[in-house]
């Protein structure tokens, strides 16, 4: 029987479990009491958060378990309530039986038993399921006996059919309407016994454990008794234990099986040691069942023989009182003795297997405590050597980023501030607490300076920093141990490395930004292409270039040649500008002497 607790943030579950034995005005029941302890127990295994178990309860003691169970469940995800006892149905109603109950009329009905409709009121106010559990429905002794004050008033047999209204409610039957179910031959009835084995089961959707469990019961009654579930759930499967992820070392393959020797210890018959061994044969289980069951033949064979010795003390009595020749009566006193001498012997015998039985017990608890010692011991262990690297892994990366941090890193100012330290809880003085706590200040990134005994302001600023972005309120203005607890807690880095102008982060350290030719660090901290030098006029070009200006513009204009050539008697010449060259209009000239024409 798997049964896993569930996590910190798991749903909150209740249960109320009643069994009902000591009838007062009826036969007494075997197996409620003993069904009600099985399953309360189990509820407690799968760790619910709140299980009651409650045993041959009257009528007001039933009354005031449902109204406390509303209470709690209002608070609760998942509500359980679980009755083993005798109900009854009245014109198609159900009801659960106190111990107290006459029921010598079908009106008392009313007044001496609990509808069931009240235990669907006490598991209304819970948020996620709501689940009742009826194995009530036994051959009822009430039914026969009870006065009909109306002829036509309907007694049913067993239970009848319930379609709750309310979402995410489940009603589970032992038996199908209208049909009783067996208590068994065994310590437990069928049905509690396979509640037990199939409900607990992590991750398994109780639409489907309620199927194992219907499967189960008609096997072991011969297909005379079928549980029956009424009610519906949504899409989602809803287990009764969440199923949880595998974290931190994993379970000992030995839990299981200890698990089912518990089981079958509590059953304590031949049949459910017979079954351990069928599943387990070998191992040390095995020969503690090996044990049980050796227990177990002596007490039969006790039984046995005591049973032959009153055999023969009757036979002997009646042989006497006949008056029996001398000779068989002697016959029969020897088989008397010798029965007798037989159950003595057998007696003695279930003795010796007892005291085996119970040492081998003994032995199986201190093998488990000493198992789970060597555990504890070994992760102990485990856990000091991980601590043990850490802390060199970090002062080895101290020493390394103590460089590069003198480098690129102000100097820290020159006046502290004497820290205020209550007076140590540990052995650690005050000095090598300060020292400790700024040590691992550097190793988480939130102090850059070298670790002192004096809580100096950038101290008191790194703690800050670590509140900051740990999520912590530790008072900065000294160093606590409480701290350095945290902060030893933290396996890497927690505040963001932070660096200077002209550096970035490389890993745990700042390292100088390096560009190519040409190129240089920006604004932005990265590299930028460097602008080319524009030329710069200085005052002596200034001066020079002034003086020229004055001495073209004070110089007299040069005549600027438009680039023709006139010749004429006195020579040749170019044409002035502005002006042109054409044939001599003068008389005489015959239009072949060149003249000079000017605007």
């Amino acid at each position: 029987m798997g049964l896993t607790c569930g996590s910190a943030h798991a749903d909150r579950r209740v249960a109320l479990v009643i069994g009902n034995s000591a009838y007062k005005s009826a036969p007494k029941l075997g197996n409620p009491v003993n069904d009600a302890t099985l399953v309360g127990g189990m509820f407690k295994k799968a760790g619910f958060d709140s299980v009651d178990v409650r045993l041959d309860l009257s009528a007001s003691e039933m009354r005031r378990m449902l109204r406390e169970f509303a209470g709690r469940s209002r608070d609760a995800d998942m509500a359980v309530i679980y009755y083993a006892g005798h109900g009854i149905e009245l014109d198609g109603n159900n009801y659960l039986i106190p111990t107290d109950a006459t029921l010598e009329t079908d009106g008392d009905v009313l007044d001496e038993t609990i509808p069931v409709e009240r235990a669907l009121f006490a598991v209304e106010p819970a948020k996620q399921l709501r689940l009742i559990i009826l194995d009530a429905c036994r051959d009822n002794p009430f039914a026969k006996t009870m006065k009909r004050t109306l002829a036509s008033r309907a007694i049913g047999r067993g239970l009848a059919k319930v379609e709750p209204t309310g979402p995410n409610t489940m009603i589970a039957f032992a038996a199908k309407a209208g049909s009783t179910a067996s208590d068994g031959d065994s310590r437990n009835s069928p049905f509690a016994t396979a509640l037990v084995e199939h409900l607990p089961k992590p991750g398994l959707d109780l639409r489907k454990a309620f199927g194992f469990v219907r499967d189960d019961v008609l096997k072991s009654t011969g297909y005379k008794q079928e549980p029956y579930v009424y009610g519906s759930l949504g899409g989602d499967d809803v287990p009764l234990v969440a199923k949880q992820a595998a974290t931190g070392p994993q379970a000992n393959p030995q839990d299981a099986i200890r698990r089912d020797y518990e089981l079958a210890l509590q059953l304590a018959t031949r049949d459910g040691w017979e079954a351990f061994l069928a599943a387990y044969p070998d191992g040390f289980y095995a020969n503690l069942a090996k044990g049980q069951l050796n227990k177990i033949a002596a007490e039969e064979t006790r039984a046995s023989a005591e049973q032959k010795a009153k055999a023969a003390e009757q036979e002997k009595a009646r042989l006497i009182a006949e008056r029996a020749q001398k000779a068989e009566q002697a016959k029969a006193a020897a088989a008397a003795k010798a029965a007798e001498e037989a159950r003595i012997a057998a007696e003695k015998q279930k003795q010796i297997e007892q005291a085996r039985a119970e040492a081998a017990e003994q032995q199986r608890k201190i093998a488990e405590a000493a198992a789970a010692k060597a555990l504890a011991e070994k992760q102990a262990a485990e856990k000091a050597k991980a601590e043990l690297a850490a802390k060199q892994a970090a002062e080895k990366a101290e020493q390394a980023a103590k460089p590069a941090a003198d480098r690129q890193m102000p100097e820290v100012e020159n006046q502290k501030v004497a820290a205020l330290s209550p007076a140590p809880t540990s052995t650690l003085s005050a000095a090598d607490l300060t020292k400790s706590v700024q040590s691992e200040l550097r190793r988480v990134g939130c102090l850059t300076s070298a670790a002192e005994g004096e809580w100096s302001s950038a101290a008191q600023r790194s703690l800050t920093l670590f509140n900051k972005y740990a999520g912590t309120q530790f008072d900065v203005k000294l160093a606590s141990v409480d701290a350095l607890d945290a902060l030893k807690a933290k396996p890497g880095r927690v505040c963001p490395l932070v660096c200077n102008f002209g550096f970035k982060a490389d890993g745990d350290q700042c390292v100088k930004i390096t560009c190519r030719a040409g190129y240089r660090v920006g604004d932005d901290n990265e590299c930028e292409k460097v602008p080319e030098k524009k030329p710069v006029a200085t005052r002596e070009d200034s001066k020079r270039r002034d003086a020229d200006r004055k001495q073209t513009e004070a110089a007299p204009s040069t005549p600027q040649a438009s680039g023709q050539i006139i010749c004429t008697s006195a020579g040749c010449r170019p044409v002035a500008k502005g002006c042109r060259i054409v044939r001599d209009p003068r008389p005489g000239s015959a239009g072949m002497i060149q003249a000079e024409v000017c605007n």
